[in-house]
């Protein structure tokens, strides 16, 4: 159920931060429940057909996608409890506690689709990579710049596509409500290279589709990162000499 709002109207001084308490209304009155999900009324994935050896190896493929997605929202809700510390202001601790408790939310349901569906795969290396990444970053603007910029801004666009290959299931619900959350939480050169190997990356279980998908997987990420640099010169920040390294 969403929030009623708690924040008086800024004035005088405070008027700057307007636009912050925008964002902090509007993630609260878009929060929702792990139990609002169709638990059960949809499977948790996309059943599949054929073999029992077939249907072992689309469960594995798919459980190893739930992994990615789990491990990348623990990850955030470290970055966005940092972020949350380090905030000066308090318009911007509130917007950063809607983002705490919805990388939480994030997690709790991964967890649990997770368990439904026979635990967890194999772990990603280069999440972790990204993650220290951005928690070591010196400034509160690079931590910003690569968690809000990129980080999450190159998520939506995997969450749309795991929704549209999860159709009639628990995991499409989820990742709309994911793509929703992200797009209102919306580095560079040196993060890039490390995401593009993530964006890339497939455990055992999805290697063959990996060989198969890799030149449209580069093309959604030269899409992804245009879109990432409009988003930061919004903020003011000048990545206009970003590009794309081909791994």
């Amino acid at each position: 159920m969403a929030t009623e709002q708690v924040v008086e109207p800024v004035a005088g001084e405070r008027e700057q931060y307007a636009g912050v308490l925008r964002f902090y209304e509007l993630a609260k009155r878009q929060e929702w429940q792990v139990r609002d999900l169709p638990w059960n009324d949809l499977p948790p994935i996309p059943e599949g057909k054929g073999s029992p050896q077939r249907r072992a190896r689309r469960s594995d493929m798919w459980r190893s996608v739930l992994t990615q997605q789990l491990q990348a929202d623990m990850l955030a809700c470290e970055m966005a409890s940092q972020l949350l510390n380090v905030a000066p202001d308090p318009e911007a601790k509130l917007y950063y506690s809607t983002m705490v408790q919805d990388e939480s939310r994030h997690t709790e349901a991964w967890l649990k689709l997770i368990n439904d569906v026979g635990g967890i795969a194999e772990r990603d290396p280069y999440l972790d990579e990204l993650a220290h990444m951005t928690l070591e970053a010196d400034t509160l603007e690079e931590k910003v710049f690569q968690m809000q910029v990129f980080y999450e801004r190159l998520i939506i666009s995997r969450f749309r596509l795991i929704a549209r290959a999860s159709r009639g299931t628990v995991l499409e619900e989820l990742c709309n409500r994911l793509a929703t959350d992200d797009g209102i939480h919306d580095a560079a050169n040196r993060l890039l290279p490390i995401f593009i190997k993530h964006a890339l990356w497939r455990p055992k279980a999805r290697a063959v589709i990996g060989r198969l998908m890799y030149e449209r997987d580069i093309q959604r990420l030269e899409e992804d990162l245009q879109e990432g640099v409009k988003l930061a010169e919004s903020l003011g920040l000048d990545v206009s000499d970003v590009e794309l390294p081909r791994p």
